[in-house]
């Protein structure tokens, strides 16, 4: 089986971590050989350094941009050119190229096509590729099965080939210091990519209000900037509060996991999400998080945590105070949430997988 891996050829970002867990797991069992591929020019070389232990590597410049804008129009040229024939080849994100072998693409949410305006210039090429890759009889992979629903709603797809096989969690590691990286010991945090779909600027709303009877707590932005950055900029700089208002921008794994493991409350305010793994993960930390009811949220949090409507940033602040202020309440759902997670596993995401590329050979033959 041939898998794309660009993703790890940068910091990971959630799509990243999913590859890396998936193949990492697939890589130790004696039934599936993996060889891992990436298209990009500017990455050429380096994929060997990032690929698990028993995956084989090939490694030939691909131009990225260029190929997707020939991809998503036409059948040609195929990946097989580059990296030769194999049963099956899998991209892990949005993207599986023309190939004469069975093809499976994992679709993680459909934000460029329910919402274009949160997507950027380079993601909303991904609609004209998946239906290239569906009438081209690729098999699709979904977290949930909200965007399971989504995918076979939106192109028209053959449900017995949309399959949602969800992620894991993954276990952080033992880190302490999130107080000193906060600026205090008592902080809401938020951690990912500053981009339009997280909603950030309703988070600041939200904890401005918290914060005037709320004179000891912080709030935390972890994360690069993405593209859109300028409107948290701005609500920050509009808060009465923003002198409790820390940007960290990018952090490493440990102070993320330190970060998490202290912080009071994990807050993820998003427009829309296909799973949202942050969420997951602040769970089994057993870090209290308020989220809203945004896109498979629901489905995956379940009462693992405090759902409260998209963008209304007053039932925000008093789901943050209400975990803030009762320890009762707090208690319990963290045991709910650490509850939740523990039936994501990345072992039984990979075991779910193998079934599925499987099946996917077996349908071309």
């Amino acid at each position: 089986m041939a898998v794309d891996l660009t993703s790890q050829l940068a910091p990971l970002t959630g799509v990243g971590v999913f590859a890396d867990e998936v193949v990492r797991h697939l890589a130790v069992r004696p039934d599936v050989a993996l060889t891992a591929y990436a298209v990009t020019w500017r990455g050429r070389g380096r994929l060997a350094s990032v690929v698990p232990p028993g995956v084989a590597v090939v490694d030939r410049p691909m131009a990225a941009r260029p190929l997707h804008e020939l991809w998503r129009r036409a059948d040609h040229p195929r990946i097989d050119r580059w990296i030769g024939l194999h049963d099956v080849v899998w991209g892990p994100n949005y993207v599986v190229p023309p190939t004469g072998a069975a093809a499976l693409v994992t679709v993680h949410d459909l934000t460029t096509l329910r919402f274009p305006e949160l997507a950027d210039g380079f993601t909303v090429a991904f609609p004209d590729l998946i239906r290239r890759a569906l009438a081209r009889g690729a098999w699709v992979h979904t977290p949930t099965r909200f965007v399971r629903d989504e995918v076979i709603d939106a192109f028209d797809a053959d449900p017995d080939r949309v399959v949602a096989i969800p992620h894991g969690v993954r276990v952080a590691p033992t880190a302490a210091g999130g107080a000193a990286l906060a600026g205090g010991p008592r902080y809401v945090l938020a951690v990912g990519t500053v981009e339009p779909r997280k909603d950030l600027p309703t988070l600041v709303a939200a904890f401005d209000a918290l914060a005037a009877d709320d004179p000891d707590v912080r709030l935390v932005i972890a994360g690069a900037d993405g593209w859109g950055a300028e409107a948290l900029t701005a609500a920050v700089a509009a808060a009465g509060h923003r002198d409790r208002i820390v940007r960290l921008g990018r952090v490493d794994e440990v102070e993320r996991a330190a970060l998490v493991a202290e912080a009071a409350v994990f807050a993820y305010p998003s427009l829309y999400e296909g799973f949202g793994l942050p969420a997951l993960e602040a769970m089994a930390a057993g870090t209290p998080v308020v989220t809203t009811r945004a896109g498979a949220l629901v489905e995956v949090c379940g009462d693992g945590a405090d759902l409260v409507p998209v963008g209304d940033a007053g039932a925000l602040a008093a789901a943050l105070g209400r975990m803030l202020g009762d320890g009762d309440h707090r208690a319990a759902l963290v045991e709910q949430g650490r509850r939740v997670a523990a039936g994501y596993d990345w072992a039984t995401t990979a075991e779910r997988f193998a079934d599925v590329f499987r099946q996917v050979v077996t349908s071309v033959t």
